[in-house]
């Protein structure tokens, strides 16, 4: 029912001509995704116009960024808008990822602020949540997950259902080798399904993916994509070798079959 989706979130890695070379790799692998599986490659904003020409050439993988900004244009030395991205070909951003919150003092507000704005200006958005290892000791991951969405779908309206993925990432699974168990994943998203279905209908929030975003690698990529819930993967450190990305792929693939 729910196509994959394994997404590439390269952070501040790959400029112009290592971009070019990483999709040319991809290109050399496949030209077009398989049925089942969709594919999202969200390089830094300086590669997204080099990342755009070479995608032409692979069928079925999209062009995201990794964050906007909720406002047209103005005085925001940095920062890019949903209308420069939309000039550029992305179909995606990310938002609320955990780094931005952490480093960059990204509230909940902040990220309501540019789901709004994504979507109005038509972009399909993966909002980031998750919790710390100390939230998780505490017993408090659930609440503190069920919060961030709840906040960063405020005033969303239904018929915008269909441009949202949530990415739960377990932060202190994010580049630290350490990863959920598949029993923990499903846990989450299971409950994270379940929030989706109080703020849009049952119907609506059984179509909505729920990627897994900590430290999803080739040989753990099948057991947590056998998970009923968890839709695909937001692949940092794999997403940036053309072989471990598309291996990702083939395992989706395989078990979309």
């Amino acid at each position: 029912m729910r196509n994959f989706l394994i997404a590439g979130n390269w952070k501040m890695n790959c400029g112009i001509s290592a971009t070019t070379e990483l999709l040319n790799g991809i290109k050399e692998i496949t030209t077009s995704l398989p049925k089942g599986v969709d594919g999202l490659v969200c390089p830094p904003s300086i590669s997204l116009h080099a990342a755009a020409n070479v995608l032409q050439g692979i069928e079925g993988l999209s062009l995201g960024a990794q964050n906007v900004h909720f406002e047209d244009n103005g005085a925001y030395t940095g920062e890019i808008s949903t209308q420069m991205l939309n000039e550029i070909g992305c179909e995606y951003v990310i938002l609320g990822h955990s780094e931005r919150r952490e480093y960059f003092g990204e509230t909940d507000k902040i990220v309501n602020a540019k789901v709004l704005k994504s979507l109005d200006d038509d972009l399909k958005i993966v909002i980031c949540v998750g919790e710390s290892l100390k939230e998780r000791k505490a017993d408090e991951h659930k609440l503190r997950v069920r919060k961030q969405i709840q906040a960063a779908l405020t005033a969303v309206e239904e018929k915008d259902a269909a441009k949202v993925v949530i990415a739960y990432e377990p932060i202190w699974a994010i580049g630290t080798g350490e990863t959920a168990t598949p029993d923990q994943a499903q846990e989450m998203h299971k409950m994270i399904r379940s929030v989706l279905e109080g703020v849009f209908s049952q119907k609506k929030a059984e179509k909505i993916r729920i990627l897994y975003g900590g430290s999803m690698k080739p040989h753990n990529a099948e057991e947590l994509l056998q998970q009923p819930d968890v839709d695909g993967g937001l692949i940092g450190g794999a997403s940036l070798k053309a072989d471990s990305f598309t291996e990702i792929i083939d395992i989706a693939d395989q078990l979309s079959s």
